[in-house]
């Protein structure tokens, strides 16, 4: 092999074509790794709900709360009075391709303590529908606190009955009394609540994207190195055709 052939590899302009190629190849295979990683995360995130959320009910009351990361998708029942006057509404929500909001009613439970309950979903051109009186039982799925992500608009100040989202640091202000760090997304009620409330819908339990993305970098840094060496044959090709005419 002549390795005269060969040498304009070494030049500056051929050593920061290679110089890119190199960092290409090294972005999408980071890439790659990311959407694994990503994948995986989301395969644990899957297991997690399904397997809190198929678990035996237990009452709320009996539950340690001080770890509420811990309990998120629990399913749980909790027996107790509403605190109709303490009722929100988490205005700007979607379901099934329709607006509307998420009628949120406090409930004290038997023990003093008081949880925020979602009973349902309503569109914008329907009334919240007023909570059942007396002593009720809730059955549903415990969800974590709503924290305001970057751009969202900050909730206002003093006693309200709109809501941008379920803080439930924000909500405790204006409710008397302990209020547990975690919501509860109703299912089903004794006595039954209003036909009007639609539940809240579940987290879509699907591995998304991420597997097709890491393939599909994969796959694009396979073409980055194809791309190279073709264009180093090519060249070389030349190289020896100008060497064999002189």
């Amino acid at each position: 092999m002549n390795d005269a052939v060969y040498r304009f590899l070494l030049r500056p302009r051929w050593i920061g074509f290679h110089l890119l190629c190199l960092a290409a190849v090294v972005g999408m295979i980071a890439l790659s790794f990311w959407q694994w990683g990503r994948l995986a995360d989301r395969r644990d995130f899957n297991a997690d709900v399904r397997a809190r959320s198929e678990a035996p009910l237990v009452d709320v009351s009996a539950l340690d709360v001080s770890s509420p990361g811990d309990l998120e998708w629990r399913a749980v029942v909790a027996t107790g009075t509403y605190l109709v006057d303490d009722q929100v509404l988490i205005v700007n929500r979607s379901q099934d391709g329709r607006a509307g909001t998420n009628v949120v009613t406090p409930l004290r439970l038997n023990d003093g303590r008081i949880i925020a309950v979602t009973r349902g979903f309503i569109g914008l051109d329907q009334s919240a529908a007023e909570a059942p009186s007396g002593e009720v039982v809730v059955a549903g799925i415990l969800r974590a606190t709503e924290k305001r992500r970057s751009g969202q608009p900050t909730e206002p100040v003093g006693v309200v009955d709109e809501l941008f989202r379920l803080d439930l640091n924000r909500l405790a202000t204006q409710i008397d009394g302990e209020l547990l760090p975690l919501s509860l997304a109703m299912e089903t009620s004794r006595p039954t609540d209003d036909p009007i409330l639609r539940p809240i819908a579940p987290p879509v339990l699907s591995e998304g994207s991420h597997l097709s993305y890491a393939i599909q970098w994969l796959i694009f840094a396979a073409c980055v190195v194809i791309g190279w060496i073709l264009a180093v044959r090519r060249s070389v090709g030349r190289t020896r055709s100008t060497s064999l005419d002189r």
